[in-house]
């Protein structure tokens, strides 16, 4: 029964969607504030900590950059409509998903099953492969990144992408098929997690030894990483 904390200031919106994940068959720990989620977080064994960027003490960006100094937990961050810059800073700081509140318990129960789908994919795959790419070296069972031998700090849901298009370099990728792929779940109409993610790479990876573009955006079709 994978463990999940459920981490939001709001107790009558924690009771109503705890009730709906336990219901869902998932195993639920509630937190009111960001210390006490910080505490538990770090003290117990979760497999998704669902986090809300307001709360009192600790705000969740707080709580995420405490977290991730100690653990790779996997975490979903909550915000409310319109929190565009939180939800990137969130996915900068090592954020697997983002999801604007208020939510249905129906998908935030489906961003989970994706999240714990990919977390359960990446420990089939733990077998250390080699991947390169021009000055790029993957490692996918230390899932570490170096460019011109210097390495390159990304998140799980950037490393993801570039491991899948790394597979496939040379190749066009599409969206949907990337959003499956590399973050176990289809790609919503106003979902712009996907985007934010390779401009994040793009920033970090910066160009080909030649200059030229090294994640190309084939437009409405998707997405090759350059050879």
């Amino acid at each position: 029964m994978p463990r999940i904390l459920l981490a939001d200031d709001d107790e009558e919106l924690c009771s109503m969607l705890g009730a709906y994940l336990a219901a869902e068959g998932y195993q639920i720990d509630l937190a009111h504030d960001g210390d006490s989620a910080l505490a538990e977080a770090l003290a117990e064994s979760f497999d998704v900590v669902v986090l809300d960027i307001m709360m009192p003490g600790m705000d969740g960006l707080k709580v995420l950059r405490a977290l991730r100094a100690r653990k790779e937990t996997p975490v979903l961050m909550l915000t409310a409509r319109g929190e565009d810059v939180e939800s990137v800073i969130g996915l900068e700081m090592g954020a697997d998903d983002y999801l604007a509140k208020p939510c249905n318990p129906r998908v935030l129960s489906a961003r989970i099953r994706a999240i714990l789908r990919r977390a359960e994919s990446r420990r089939e795959r733990n077998v250390a492969q080699t991947l390169t790419c021009d000055d790029l070296v993957l490692q996918t069972g230390s899932r570490t990144v170096s460019r011109a031998g210097q390495p390159v700090q990304l998140t799980g849901a950037e490393f993801s992408i570039l491991e899948v298009l790394a597979r496939d370099a040379g190749h066009l990728v599409p969206r949907a098929e990337l959003s499956e792929r590399a973050l176990g779940r289809a790609l919503g109409r106003f979902d712009r997690s996907l985007d934010m993610h390779l401009s994040k790479l793009r920033q970090k990876l910066g160009p080909r030894p030649n200059g030229d573009e090294r994640i190309k955006t084939v437009r409405g079709a998707g997405y090759l990483l350059a050879v």
